[in-house]
């Protein structure tokens, strides 16, 4: 899964494609990188990021899904607001990952449910501004399942069908750095609940913690180390920044195996 931020203030390549020309360029070399995914994004969900209204969301999104669905590229919509999940498949998005888990928004659970599309449900507390301050655990794995559990019950008990669901652990949401690799190191703790992992390390905060890399965009090979890891864990889904790198390096990894 590519990671196409349409935004000003993504920690890593805000403002890169703030553009709606420059997004779909970027959004079609990624596909052709081997992104078996797009991921659009037009709201910053970084530690401390302001909310944008739905409205500038789907301004800044919509054009780019439109013609990215049209090229034949399978298009996932990164939003916690219902009205933009569903203007975003009616552009020809298939997939919505909801980084509050459906949580946010009280009509998300709704629109997914009446949309059939599949589903991330991200593991996260509070809100982008809130939630550094409730990275709190006893135990970060067991608290994690027990909390995306909750997320996939009630998405169920909603009408959403199990197979429609992948969840995501929500590295650098509501976690501190320490709690990336022993949540990469539990992935198969996760795995029991049944569904697809998704798992979005790229060029976090943690990778800088442990390599000493200050700058988010110097941290692709701490990246591909982490994401090749997170495989061998368990997750069916990277969510990445540098697509053509990740691409080699999980096919190469797959091929010393056979």
């Amino acid at each position: 899964m590519g990671i196409l931020n349409v935004t000003p203030d993504s920690f890593s390549d805000g403002g890169r494609h703030i553009d709606a020309r420059t997004a779909i360029d970027a959004g079609l070399a990624m596909a052709e990188d081997g992104a078996d995914i797009v991921d659009v994004g037009g709201e910053s969900t970084r530690p401390g990021a302001d909310p944008v209204s739905p409205e500038m969301e789907q301004d800044r999104v919509l054009p780019v899904i439109q013609v990215l669905a049209r090229q034949g590229i399978l298009v996932s919509v990164d939003s916690r607001n219902a009205s933009t999940m569903r203007a975003a498949l009616d552009a020809g998005a298939g997939i919505v990952n909801d980084v509050s888990g459906l949580v946010h928004d009280p009509l998300a659970t709704e629109a997914i449910a009446a949309s059939g599309c599949p589903v991330v449900l991200m593991h996260m507390r509070g809100t982008p501004g809130t939630m550094a301050s409730l990275a709190t655990y006893r135990d970060v794995v067991t608290e994690v399942r027990s909390e995306l559990a909750q997320r996939v019950e009630a998405a169920i008990r909603a009408g959403i069908r199990p197979e429609q669901i992948a969840i995501d652990p929500g590295i650098g949401f509501a976690k501190r750095a320490e709690h990336a690799p022993v949540l990469l190191r539990g992935l198969p703790v996760l795995a029991e609940l049944g569904f697809p992992i998704l798992v979005g390390v790229s060029r976090k905060g943690f990778i800088g913690g442990l390599t000493g890399e200050i700058r988010a965009d110097r941290r692709m090979p701490g990246s591909l180390a982490a994401g090749l890891f997170a495989i061998l864990h368990g997750a069916s889904i990277l969510r990445v920044h540098d697509v053509r790198e990740t691409v080699q390096a999980v096919v190469a990894w797959h091929g010393l195996f056979e």
